[in-house]
């Protein structure tokens, strides 16, 4: 089977879960990436011999068509020479974007949403609630229970639907973490969704009566200088410490000597949501207890007192207790850690996403 991943750009480092689809998926994948009318083949130059690209620049002069025109041949020609069975569209938006193109084509299509594309109001809107995507899609796939929901509210039809959440990277699994530290880690964005500034707020509560803790912060966003000017108003600047974007093994070595993972996840007021963030999933099979809110799909892949400790959004305080009860007995800490590492392995496994995922695309691609 030939399988076409289309991305709305290429390798984000924080699009993990993408790239394991191109890296892991079975068969010919062809990664093309890009916003519409500019949209490249991984490891081509040309889409096209130059000659058919000067005709399809002729046919669009003569007959004033959109400079979109030239790329979406080009695309289409590409499908075809490279005996494409089946489509993935890596997010709702980035669809609806290429909805002509992907009609063009009369492939199977497969619509892969992450998140924000089936959660902020605008984009729903924008987007006209998916319904020309949901009718002309083959398969439609959520990554967690509450976007599923959401999903069938919008009117995509029961029977396109499938639930498939992701699967960490297979170097977390080998992770034995040694609890070495008074040391708790984030890492992700700094938008509103992930609320890095409620984990800041908890960890105050904490620091108060362990003035040894540490908080360790991941990552770059628009919330970035706000949290450090938090941090610096709560006099913090000792125990929170702010390590920009760092490399996955950087990472796996802080993770190692951790305590546990905090991420405070909200509902933004634009309405964006989680799909099921992968950080978590990663800590998770690292063998660290998640604390974290129920919120989106984290509840689906972490059981409270069990394999993390969660709270209701918004709620700090209570944030602030499940981070002290892990600091206050470290072998329950590590009860919780080992407990997330076996749930994972057994029921979130990224070979077990994968080979979910493949099976939709063959069963897709067969209708």
């Amino acid at each position: 089977m030939n399988i076409a991943i289309f991305s709305p750009s290429q390798n984000p480092y924080s699009e993990t879960f993408i790239q394991a689809h191109k890296n892991h998926l079975k068969d010919n994948v062809f990664y093309y990436y890009g916003s519409k009318g500019y949209i490249k083949l991984e490891g081509q130059d040309r889409l096209v011999p130059k000659a058919l690209e000067w005709r399809y620049r002729i046919i669009r002069k003569l007959n004033n068509y959109s400079f979109i025109y030239i790329n979406e041949q080009e695309i289409l020609t590409s499908l075809k020479k490279n005996a494409i069975d089946v489509v993935l569209i890596e997010y709702g938006t980035h669809a609806h974007e290429l909805l002509s193109l992907l009609k063009s084509s009369d492939l199977a299509v497969v619509v892969h949403f992450h998140g924000y594309d089936a959660s902020v109001y605008k984009t729903i809107t924008k987007c006209e609630s998916y319904k020309d995507i949901f009718s002309f899609a083959t398969k439609i796939i959520a990554v967690s229970l509450k976007m599923k929901k959401m999903l069938l509210v919008l009117g995509c039809p029961k029977d396109k639907l499938v639930y498939n959440v992701y699967g960490p990277q297979r170097e977390f699994e080998a992770i034995q973490p040694k609890f070495s530290k008074k040391q708790f880690v984030g890492i992700g964005r700094f938008t509103d969704k992930k609320a890095p500034y409620y984990t800041i707020m908890a960890f105050k509560e904490v620091a108060h009566k362990h003035p040894d803790a540490l908080l360790l912060l991941a990552g770059d966003g628009v919330l970035l200088n706000m949290c450090k000017n938090i941090v610096k108003y709560y006099g913090l600047e000792n125990q929170v410490q702010f390590l920009g974007v760092i490399s996955p093994k950087r990472y796996r070595q802080i993770l190692e000597e951790s305590l546990a993972f905090v991420q405070h996840s909200i509902r933004a007021k634009n309405g964006d949501m989680e799909g099921t963030p992968l950080a978590v999933l990663e800590a998770s099979v690292a063998g660290l207890p998640v604390i974290s809110t129920n919120h989106a799909g984290i509840p689906d892949v972490i059981e409270h007192g069990e394999t993390g400790l969660l709270c209701k959004e918004h709620d700090v305080s209570a944030m602030a207790n499940n981070m002290m009860q892990v600091l206050n007995d470290i072998t329950y800490a590590q009860q919780l850690g080992n407990n997330g590492k076996q749930h994972i392995l057994k029921h979130y496994s990224v070979a077990r996403h994968i080979k979910n995922l493949q099976d939709i695309l063959e069963e897709a691609s067969k209708v």
